[in-house]
C-alpha cells in the first residue's frame, strides 16, 4: 500500500483543515487506517484511526471533540477533518496503515504495528 496525505498548510488558531490520505496498492478496505503528527523536537504522536469498515474510531483525548476521522473505500480515502486548531497543533501529519485487528484504542495508538506510512503534510497554526 503506497499512502499520500495532502491537505496540510497555514491556518490561524481557530482555523480549520482538512486532511487526506490517498491510497494506492493493495486492498485498502482491508486496512485499519492511523493519523500520527510530529512537532518538531519531539516524538510522534497519535491522533486518530478508523477500522477497515469505517465503523470504529479513536481519538487522542487531546483532539475528540475537535477532529474527526473517516473514510471513503471506494475512493481508497480517509479524510481527517480538524477544527478549532491550536498553536501547539503545528507538526507534520502522517497517515499510517496496518493490518486490520480487532479495533480498540490501545491496539492503534502505538506506532509500532503500522505497516505502511505516507510522506507527511505539515500543518501550520499561527497564534
Amino acid at each position: 500500500v503506497q499512502l499520500q496525505a495532502s491537505g496540510g498548510g497555514l491556518v490561524q488558531a481557530g482555523g480549520s483543515l482538512r486532511l487526506s490520505c490517498v491510497a494506492s496498492g493493495r486492498t485498502f478496505s482491508r486496512y485499519v487506517v492511523g493519523w500520527f503528527r510530529q512537532a518538531p523536537g519531539k516524538e510522534r504522536e497519535f491522533v486518530a484511526a478508523i477500522s477497515w469498515s469505517g465503523g470504529s474510531k479513536g481519538y487522542a483525548d487531546s483532539v475528540r471533540g475537535r477532529f474527526t476521522i473517516s473514510r471513503d473505500n471506494a475512493k481508497n480515502t480517509v479524510a481527517l477533518q480538524m477544527n478549532s486548531l491550536k498553536p501547539e497543533e503545528t507538526a507534520v501529519y502522517y497517515c499510517a496503515a496496518k493490518s486490520a485487528t480487532p479495533f480498540s484504542l490501545d491496539a492503534v495508538r502505538g506506532t509500532t504495528g503500522y505497516d505502511y506510512w505516507g510522506q507527511g503534510t505539515l500543518v501550520t497554526v499561527s497564534s
